[in-house]
């Protein structure tokens, strides 16, 4: 178990956690979200021992082994399998002494302890975690120098997963991945034995790979039993009654204060002013619900949309050096109304693809036809390097309308999302996601017909990821997505390609089976199964599946039975606060109002239990049905 005790912490003057607490049962799978800017990554510190809390303390079992990803692996000539077997420092002292011993008493426990930590399987877990990560077996022998940072990062990930720490803190992991590696990832969080915490916007990895969310919000933390969507009916509950407690907290408080304010200075009701202003001092306040509002992206529209196909490819080819293609035989068309997501590993050319149809690559065989006057608009995670870094957004923009009223400029800045205060504020001064913003907005400025968006929410919290999803359906030409997000593509595209095996091609699956295809057990990602589409082996796999179920349908019925109790004590603790909130309570049957608050605190303490079995007992479930 893990107790988070009134934590309070600043970071450069400014208070981003005061006095939070929270407990993790152990082996909860806990999804940590907030705002960009909360505290989050500033919780990880403090847990960590990096960073001291004012006030406070965080409380981990004696000898648990904490496990994050730092930094990317080092740029060395030792290569990538030796650099994840390192990462389990026992296992490489006990085989280090092992080459060296001579008491044979000492050797035996060597051995004995090697055993015990399943040392002789560790290189095919290691080869494992590598593939699943996007290196097949060619690559995991090669030297890390010889890879960029981004591939180096996946080494520092599958590293930390390797050693298997008791608690495991992962701040943003998919940011580096791609959609297979985001897909293979939240499987391995999902069945992983330990305790994880996991800072992400990726709403899948939030619904599927955890248990539980922490809300870090006005500076306190908050336990919700459940993936991301039960976490936003549960709050938008809480806040809807917060509101009804407040405005009927509000009247009771207003109508004190005016029997105070119009008999306090009469003699004959003095002593009755005096009691409600007592009863008012006891009633205290209930705080308002705060919404952070977020800022809307819109993309102008195409003023006029070629006929279809506004791209069609004949045996196409496309590559950096003549005769030397990356891509080949593509055969394919676009259409005006087309919503489409490029799938494919990383390295397997998708951005060459997108740079290809948007002629930033010559065809290299084949041919390629765009409509004429078809505008295209193209955004890429690197091209935020080329934002001016001591210019603002509005500066950006009025070079593309010098001749422009100011107002108007500043208009077309607020259409991307970013607030009046950001418009004066220096490119190299913003956040990721508004310089994502920003970016996104100069490359649909001229309402392109056709909009390609390469890895677009790499630095977007949840509400700006929505934000996007609404954008691009309200968009009405074109789109070409590469993302590692599931649930934008899931939200806005209607057709897949996949881009794998030096050409693209339709994809007729859904994203469950794309997903079923990545983490199928002991094949390459990129590899379709033998036989998949084999109605009987979908039967039997069904037949399989049923009597999996079957089996553990007892231990389902007491989860089902554990949710229908909390929910059940979750109403009582929603009725009790609100006779609790009645002043009139206190005033009449005080002796009822200590008996209703002591229910209240019986209640809330069988519901905590009631969620701690319901923890324990799901993660018991996924396990099983994930063997």
């Amino acid at each position: 178990m893990i107790t988070i005790t009134e934590i309070s912490a600043r970071i450069a003057g400014r208070l981003l956690l005061d006095h939070a607490s929270v407990t993790l049962p152990a082996g909860t799978k806990a999804g940590l979200v907030g705002r960009n800017g909360a505290g989050k990554s500033t919780l990880f510190r403090i847990i960590t021992g990096d960073l001291g809390a004012e006030t406070g303390s965080v409380s981990i079992p004696k000898n648990a082994r904490i496990g994050q990803v730092a930094q990317e692996a080092p740029a060395t000539e030792q290569s990538l399998i030796e650099i994840v077997l390192s990462a389990d420092k026992e296992r490489a002292a006990l085989l280090k002494e092992a080459e060296t011993a001579t008491d044979a008493h000492r050797i035996a426990e060597i051995q004995t302890r090697l055993v015990d930590i399943d040392a002789h399987s560790a290189e095919a877990r290691a080869a494992s975690i590598l593939a699943g990560l996007g290196f097949n077996q060619e690559a995991q022998l090669r030297p890390a120098a010889s890879f960029s940072g981004g591939w180096r990062m996946r080494v520092a990930l599958a590293s930390v997963l390797f050693a298997e720490p008791d608690l495991l803190l992962l701040d943003e992991p998919t940011n580096y991945l791609d959609l297979e590696g985001t897909m293979w990832l939240e499987d391995y969080v999902r069945r992983y034995p330990h305790t994880v915490i996991v800072i992400s916007h990726d709403r899948d990895m939030l619904n599927n790979a955890v248990n539980s969310i922490v809300h870090l919000d006005q500076k306190k933390l908050t336990f919700y039993r459940g993936g991301y969507d039960q976490f936003e009916r549960q709050k938008a509950e809480a806040d809807e009654l917060q509101m009804k407690a407040k405005a009927k907290n509000d009247a009771a408080r207003k109508h004190l204060q005016s029997f105070i304010d119009r008999f306090k200075a009469k003699a004959s009701k003095a002593r009755q002013a005096q009691s409600r202003v007592k009863a008012l001092e006891r009633m205290g306040t209930v705080a308002a619900v705060i919404e952070d509002h977020v800022q809307p992206i819109t993309f102008p529209e195409p003023e006029r949309q070629p006929a279809s196909p506004i791209v069609a490819i004949q045996g196409g080819a496309v590559g950096y050096e003549p005769g030397k293609p990356i891509l080949k035989n593509i055969t394919l068309r676009i259409d005006n109304d087309d919503r489409i997501a490029l799938l494919g590993s990383n390295g397997n050319g998708k951005s060459t693809f997108a740079k290809f149809i948007s002629g930033r690559l010559a065809p290299d065989g084949g041919e390629l036809k765009v409509a004429s006057n078809l505008k295209i608009g193209f955004f890429a995670q690197h091209q935020l390097d080329d934002l001016v870094p001591n210019e603002t957004p509005v500066e950006h923009v009025r070079r593309l309308m010098p001749t422009e009223p100011e107002a108007k400029v500043r208009a077309r800045v607020a259409q991307m999302g970013l607030a009046t205060e950001k418009m004066a504020t220096a490119a190299k001064d913003l956040s990721g996601g508004e310089k994502a913003r920003l970016l996104m907005g100069l490359a649909a400025f001229h309402a392109p017909n056709l909009l390609i968006l390469d890895e677009p929410t790499n630095h977007l919290d949840i509400d700006s990821r929505r934000a996007l999803i609404e954008a691009l359906n309200d968009y009405e030409g074109a789109v070409i997505l590469i993302s590692h997000d599931r649930h934008l593509i899931e939200a806005t595209v209607d057709r897949l390609w996949l881009v794998n095996n030096g050409t693209v091609s339709s994809f007729d699956g859904d994203m469950n089976e794309y997903r079923d295809l990545i983490v199928s057990s002991g094949k390459k990602k990129d590899d379709k199964p033998q036989n998949a589409d084999d109605p009987a082996t979908k039967a039997e796999q069904r037949k399989l599946n049923a009597d999996k179920r079957a089996s553990f349908a007892p231990l389902k019925k007491k989860i089902n039975e554990i949710e229908s109790l909390t929910a059940k004590l979750e109403k009582q603790i929603q009725a009790l606060d609100a006779e609790l909130a009645d002043p009139a309570l206190y005033e009449k049957t005080p002796a009822k109002a200590a008996e209703k608050a002591k229910q209240r605190g019986e209640t809330a303490a069988k519901l905590a239990a009631a969620e701690e079995q319901w923890l324990e007992l799901s993660s018991e479930y996924e396990e099983a049905m994930a063997g």
